[in-house]
């Protein structure tokens, strides 16, 4: 690691959870930091001289308060998370490195679907229906309850409701019911569950850096197919809504009482132009997208969230460091999550149109470990990512789709 100057005007970070892009950042920033991970990191953090802390981050418990002491008597200022794990514990350490009891219950509120949704909605922010599911008979229950209130008649075919996990990262246990008899596939052990009424509309994410209760940067991500594909800055279409989304997100900051940091929501836009809230989240986005924001525009989003989050950093500072939305980008980033599309898969083979696209620049996919292509049970997760860089949004659009069709494993 580099011999770096730190600032000490500047505040400490604790980075909670192992990210080496978030490391990497850090330690070529002006701050000074800590990594907070499990046991397993501290070989590699002795070899590269990484300061480090170990915690295992089990469930919030008695021995939470230790963390939060020792990080004080280091002289750290604030705790950022870096996973949907670590989110309660950013917040129950920093309500004590802050003095600010009420971020501890502001991250319970951003970790549990169901209670997310209710704050939402007493801010009058639009959500969908939903309910929590303690077993199988609610899940049939409100299936039925949902689609009775939409009025479908008898041979109409049902809409779907979409089953969450209550704290776990986006796509991670999200089932997709429309049948009574495709309840009977939900293992027992993932009760209990949020339930929401299905969404039709135009899916999107954003990505929020908040300074002082203010939007200092605002992305919005264009997603493709969810849970396959994005893309930064969006195309026109979807940064024609840019004035209503930011909007929205001022509404989700005032709700959700947030002063600091980064969120990541999710919203549908329905062909009448309404926004609906999904959920938000306090932590980066999955799929790489500070990794493709820095190629679209230049500048590094985990310094982004160091400097959001240390109560040191000025206005000034904020402005300096964040570009302008969409006009500073120098071009669209995407990425593509592979999947392969046959049962048994025995090599990986780059499929010569995608790698002689001008757009294509790299990938991540590694040869198969196994043969057998273990069935995807909801969105399950990918065999790594294929990036692309160009400068023409629909290009990219039409792109990352296309590689849907293509197979990589074979």
């Amino acid at each position: 690691m580099s011999e770096q100057k730190f600032n000490p005007e500047k505040g400490y970070i604790a980075l909670l959870g192992w990210s080496l892009n978030a490391i990497e950042a850090a330690d070529k920033f002006d701050r000074r930091y800590v990594v907070v991970a499990p046991d397993w990191a501290e070989a590699y953090c002795t070899e590269h001289d990484i300061p480090y802390v170990p915690w295992n981050f089990e469930r919030l418990n008695d021995r939470s308060f230790e963390i939060a002491q020792t990080l004080k008597e280091m002289g750290v200022n604030v705790a950022i998370p870096l996973f949907e794990e670590t989110v309660e514990w950013a917040g129950a350490i920093n309500s004590v490195l802050l003095d600010s009891p009420r971020l501890f219950g502001q991250a319970m509120l951003l970790r549990d679907k169901a209670l997310m949704k209710r704050r939402a909605q007493l801010g009058g922010i639009r959500v969908g229906i939903f309910e929590e599911a303690h077993d199988k008979e609610d899940v049939v229950r409100f299936l039925k309850r949902v689609n009775q209130t939409l009025l479908k008649l008898d041979g109409d075919p049902n809409d779907p409701i979409h089953l969450k996990a209550f704290d776990k990262a986006g796509c991670l246990g999200h089932r997709v019911i429309r049948t009574p008899d495709e309840v009977d596939t939900i293992p027992d052990e993932e009760f209990p569950v949020l339930m929401e009424s299905h969404l039709d509309g135009w899916e999107f994410a954003v990505e929020a850096w908040i300074h002082k209760g203010k939007v200092a940067f605002l992305n919005i991500s264009e997603y493709v197919t969810l849970g396959y594909s994005v893309f930064v800055p969006a195309t026109p279409d979807l940064e024609k809504y840019r004035p209503q989304i930011t909007a929205e997100i001022e509404k989700l900051i005032k709700t959700f009482d947030i002063e600091f940091g980064f969120i990541h929501p999710e919203y549908f836009v329905t062909s009448d132009s309404t926004m609906y809230f999904g959920e938000v989240a306090y932590r980066p986005p999955g799929f790489k997208v500070f990794e493709l924001l820095e190629r679209a525009y230049g500048f590094n989003a985990y310094q982004g969230l160091i400097l959001t989050f240390d109560p040191k950093t000025t206005e000034e500072e904020v402005k300096a460091f964040f570009p302008k939305e969409v006009v500073d980008a120098k071009g669209y980033a995407g990425c593509f999550g592979v999947y392969p599309r046959r049962r048994v898969v025995s090599k990986l083979e780059m499929p010569e149109e995608t790698e002689n696209h001008e757009y294509f620049e790299s990938h991540e996919l590694t040869p198969p470990m196994e043969e057998t292509v273990t069935k995807r049970t909801a969105f399950g997760t990918h065999w790594g990512l294929i990036y692309f860089f160009g400068d023409d949004p629909y290009v990219m659009r039409d792109l990352l789709k296309h590689q849907e069709e293509l197979d990589f494993y074979v």
